[in-house]
Parts: C-alpha cells; sequence; structure tokens
C-alpha cells in the first residue's frame, strides 16, 4: 500500500499588520451602525418602507403647518407641541426600531463575537441606546427645523423676529430629546429581554399603550392628589407633565395652558424627578441584562 500523503496549499493568508483601532473607535462603529439601522440604510427596499414612511409623514405635518402659518399669520402649533402631537408616531417607530437593534443579534448569537473585541461589556447596549436616542430625535427634531425655516423666510420682525423664532426652536428641541430618551430607554430594554422581534415589538407597544388606561382612571378619583399624580402611571403622560411645568407657554399658549398646568398642579419637579429616575432605571437594567448574556 502507498503511504499516505498530504499538501499544503498556500491560499494566501496573511498577518495583519495595520492599526488596531480601540474601544471609541469600536464604539462609534456599533453607533453608526444602529443609526444607519434604524433607518433602513445599508439594508433591503422593505427595511427602508416603515422608517421613511414615518420620516415623510412627520415632515409632510411640518411642512403643512409652516404654510398655514404663513397664509394666517398665526401659530398654529408651537414646535414642543409638535413633539407631543407626534408621540404616537414615535411608539411605533421604536416598537419597530429596538428590536432590530439588539433582538435580532439576540436571535442571531453574534453577541459572543462583540464582547471578544477589545470592548467593555457596557458599550454595546450604550452605543445601541444611543443611536436609537438620536434615531428618535431626529425624527422629531428634523420637522421642527423646517417648521422654523419656514417662520424665518416669513416673519416680518427681521433679524430681530428670526432670533425669537430660534428662542422658541430650542426648547422645542430640548423637549423632543427628552421624548427620544424616554421611548429609546423604555423600547431597548423591553426589546433586549427576547430574540424575537414579534414579541418585542409587541412587549414595546403593549408598555406604551396598555399604561394609558391606568392614568385615565387615576384621573377620575376623588382625591385631587391622585389626579395631579396620575400622569406618572405612563411614559407619554409622564413627559407631558414634565413638559408642561417646564415650557409652559412654549408648551401651550392660552387658556389650554392654564388647564396642563392644573392637570399636574405643584407637582412639576415630581414629574421631571421621576422621568430622570425612570431613564436611569431601565439604562441601569439594560446594562444589568447584558452582563447577564456576555457571561452565558
Amino acid at each position: 500500500m502507498s503511504e499516505p500523503t498530504g499538501v499544503i496549499h498556500d491560499i494566501g493568508y496573511q498577518r495583519y499588520t495595520g492599526p488596531r483601532l480601540g474601544r471609541r473607535q469600536v464604539f462609534g462603529a456599533l453607533y453608526l451602525h444602529g443609526l444607519r439601522t434604524a433607518f433602513g440604510l445599508g439594508r433591503s427596499a422593505k427595511a427602508k418602507i416603515f422608517p421613511w414612511l414615518v420620516v415623510a409623514i412627520v415632515t409632510v405635518v411640518a411642512a403643512g403647518v409652516t404654510a398655514v402659518r404663513s397664509q394666517i399669520g398665526e401659530v398654529v402649533m408651537t414646535y414642543a407641541q409638535f413633539a407631543d402631537n407626534m408621540s404616537w408616531l414615535v411608539i411605533f417607530f421604536a416598537a419597530v426600531v429596538a428590536p432590530e437593534l439588539v433582538s435580532r443579534d439576540l436571535r442571531s448569537g453574534v453577541l459572543p463575537l462583540y464582547f471578544s473585541r477589545p470592548m467593555p461589556r457596557s458599550d454595546y447596549p450604550l452605543a445601541k441606546l444611543l443611536a436609537m436616542i438620536t434615531a428618535l430625535w431626529l425624527l422629531l427634531g428634523a420637522p421642527q427645523l423646517v417648521m422654523f425655516l419656514g417662520a424665518a423666510f416669513t416673519t416680518g420682525d427681521g433679524m430681530n423676529g428670526v432670533w425669537n423664532e430660534l428662542l422658541d426652536l430650542l426648547p422645542g428641541l430640548l423637549y423632543a430629546g427628552l421624548w427620544a430618551a424616554v421611548f429609546a430607554s423604555i423600547g431597548l430594554l423591553v426589546a433586549s429581554l427576547t430574540g424575537k422581534r414579534a414579541f418585542a415589538a409587541g412587549g414595546v407597544v403593549a408598555v406604551f399603550l396598555m399604561t394609558t388606561p391606568i392614568v385615565g382612571t387615576l384621573s377620575i378619583m376623588p382625591s385631587q392628589t391622585l389626579n395631579e399624580l396620575a400622569g406618572l402611571a405612563s411614559p407619554s403622560t409622564l413627559v407631558q407633565g414634565v413638559g408642561a411645568w417646564s415650557l409652559g407657554d412654549l408648551l401651550i399658549t392660552g387658556d389650554a395652558a392654564e388647564a396642563s398646568h392644573s392637570l399636574i398642579g405643584d407637582f412639576g419637579p415630581v414629574y421631571a424627578a421621576a422621568a430622570v429616575l425612570l431613564i436611569a432605571g431601565c439604562v441601569t437594567l439594560l446594562l444589568a441584562r447584558y452582563r447577564k448574556v456576555a457571561t452565558r
């Protein structure tokens, strides 16, 4: 019998001798990839349909509000009001985006590859969270910029009018950031609990929509204090309570402003503290979740 022989083929593998990027570059790459994923960039045409449909809706609304204001010469919707009125769309956007950012990685089992890099375990969820906050803020903030540009070009007060309009815009953008932070932290936490995107999306929607009846029930209780604190039971009304307290007439004008203030009474600081604690709690649980996933 002939001796078994073997041949070693040189297929061109070489050691990498270039620069090795560190933690900052890895975090930045994760953040940028997450932001692109939120809007379906770099993915199939099917993945782009929903996010860009939502973008189109909020842009059309902003353009319509701007056009009406230019015709009648009066503010139809403030910048902060725009964020409030579009919040229902943000709920569904978050329900679709959050599972795309984290549930797919859980289901496909690629997390060990991420954590094999020179990256602390906390960087993965924080990069995803920052990407989602940015996406939601752009969704609410970019249309406000459209409204600002329309108002700036139609104001009759020159640069003074543009400056006053800018002073109204900035609080609106900050308010949009609060919406984004609350929705992203809750949405990403819920989505991180399962690798099935359908379950994750349903869970995100349930958290926001199923808490609304609780607010309604507490609002009709005989206790005035309980009525004023009812908004704490739902993330959406919690953010609106913070807005009513901090923005005042920049959020709602006229008689509606007084009605809004009466809904939360003197508990504005309580709403603000609750919002901070909610975000901090969700982020803490999210980090704890990925410490557990990483050690499996």
